[in-house]
């Protein structure tokens, strides 16, 4: 999750011990210590950390939050870290310690390199990662009520999170798709910075630079 205030800042989820944190509450708690109090934010979520935005928008006073080919939260149940098929597959994965290999291990290295801009950006992701329990992945968050109509806007790559995409404009959410894989900001950081830009100028009925 970055945070947008003129200026980008990427909170890092981890402990001080160096260890990640290892359940839903302990996540938010950590965002709750990092993400600054003064106003006025906008808040991008990546992927899976588009599950928290909802709660940490509203514990800040946020202008505006955007879903990066992010997961959604439900509107009014627990939602899990993982979809049940997810699940099943992650499950495959555990080790007897109940921990999952690193992200960038879950998928043959064919699969995952057109993710990648070179070999040198997927060493730097690979070095940041953590083991993650199982049970994490199995765990659910319930987002606070009423998180849907504030102020968003998503932003796809492709069409991996197409189902979120369509739930956001059906939401009535502004949207914007670009061609790309799920680690778009890799290969074109440039390109996607001026796409989160724009949706939040166009948001927030900002003037131009």
């Amino acid at each position: 999750m970055a945070v947008h205030r003129g200026q980008a800042r990427r909170p890092q989820l981890v402990r001080a011990d160096g260890a990640p944190p290892g359940s839903p509450e302990a996540v938010l708690e950590h965002l709750r210590n990092v993400l600054p109090v003064e106003p006025p934010l906008a808040l991008v979520a990546h992927s899976n950390a588009g599950l928290y935005l909802p709660t940490a928008a509203a514990e800040r006073r946020t202008m505006a939050g955007v879903y990066v080919d992010a997961a959604l939260p439900a509107t009014a149940v627990a939602t899990p870290l993982a979809p049940a098929a997810m699940q099943g597959f992650l499950r495959n994965l555990a080790g007897t310690d109940g921990l999952l290999p690193p992200w960038t291990e879950w998928w043959a290295p064919e699969d995952l390199a057109p993710l990648f801009p070179d070999a040198a950006s997927r060493k730097a992701v690979a070095a940041e990662q953590h083991r993650l329990a199982l049970s994490y992945f199995t765990s659910t968050i319930e987002p606070p009520a009423g998180w849907t109509v504030r102020t968003a806007a998503y932003l796809a790559f492709g069409d991996t999170y197409r189902t979120e995409r369509e739930q956001a404009e059906r939401w009535g959410w502004r949207g914007h798709t670009m061609p790309g894989g799920h680690l778009h900001q890799l290969i074109y950081p440039d390109s996607v910075a001026s796409a989160l830009d724009e949706l939040l100028r166009q948001e927030l009925q900002m003037p131009d630079a």
